[in-house]
């Protein structure tokens, strides 16, 4: 069983990150949008109308769950964190093909992975839960009983 702490006493400051990548995407999908993407240049970063439009709704879903809480942020903020990676390594694989059809520069790709795992860190301590709940993954993880 993996551990993933419960109830964990930073769990505000992973939360105000998933929040603050969430604004980031927001953001950057909005300016993107105004720009016109394709083929310019949005926070230092190459982007195009389709990626930007990802970006907008993603950190919209990042910031409404990471408002509501209640362990939903976790999965959706995990899955999505993991989503983007995915989609920044095959970026960056196909980076000077005609495959690559979000117009990632490698500036795009570095700051998306950096999103995307802090979106998973987030999702990995921002897990709540019963005292008896926090308590029991506590001797899990310790080799307790």
């Amino acid at each position: 069983m993996a551990h993933t702490p419960i109830n964990h006493p930073l769990r505000p400051l992973y939360r105000a990150l998933a929040a603050i990548a969430g604004i980031y995407l927001i953001i950057f999908g909005v300016v993107g949008f105004i720009v016109g993407g394709d083929g310019h240049r949005v926070l230092g970063q190459g982007a195009n109308l389709l990626w930007c439009i990802v970006s907008l709704l993603v950190g919209v879903v990042v910031l409404g769950v990471t408002v509501m809480g209640r362990n939903l942020d976790a999965k959706v903020n995990q899955y999505v964190g993991w989503a983007l990676v995915v989609i920044a390594v095959y970026e960056l694989a196909t980076n000077r093909t005609d495959a690559n059809f979000l117009d990632f520069t490698v500036s795009t790709v570095i700051v998306t992975i950096i999103v995307g795992l802090t979106l998973i860190m987030a999702a990995l301590y921002s897990k709540v839960g019963s005292e008896e709940d926090a308590h029991a993954e506590q001797l899990a993880a310790h080799g307790g009983a």
